[in-house]
């Protein structure tokens, strides 16, 4: 047990984070599953799931989730097996 309120309040926020963190990073991955399994099974909505996962992408860049680089890296893919795909 902490003995001063401020480790107790960083403790307390540190679980809030961790909560919210998770529940993003779990909608991120939804998203991502999503529209690569659109673009694998030629569905007809692909292009805007694939949209819709890279909007998903920069919020969380937004949100500090994940970094920049990484959801270009994400983005980069996605757009890459979508255009595969439409040959």
């Amino acid at each position: 047990m902490v003995k001063s309120k401020q480790p107790a309040k960083r403790h307390r926020q540190s679980l809030k984070r961790r909560e919210r963190n998770y529940e993003l990073r779990s909608r991120l991955r939804t998203y991502i599953k999503n529209a690569r399994e659109a673009v694998k099974s030629n569905a007809e909505d692909k292009n805007e799931l694939v949209s819709l996962a890279c909007r998903e992408l920069d919020r969380m860049v937004t949100k500090g989730l994940i970094q920049k680089n990484t959801a270009s890296r994400g983005k980069s893919r996605l757009i890459k097996t979508l255009s595969s795909s439409n040959q």
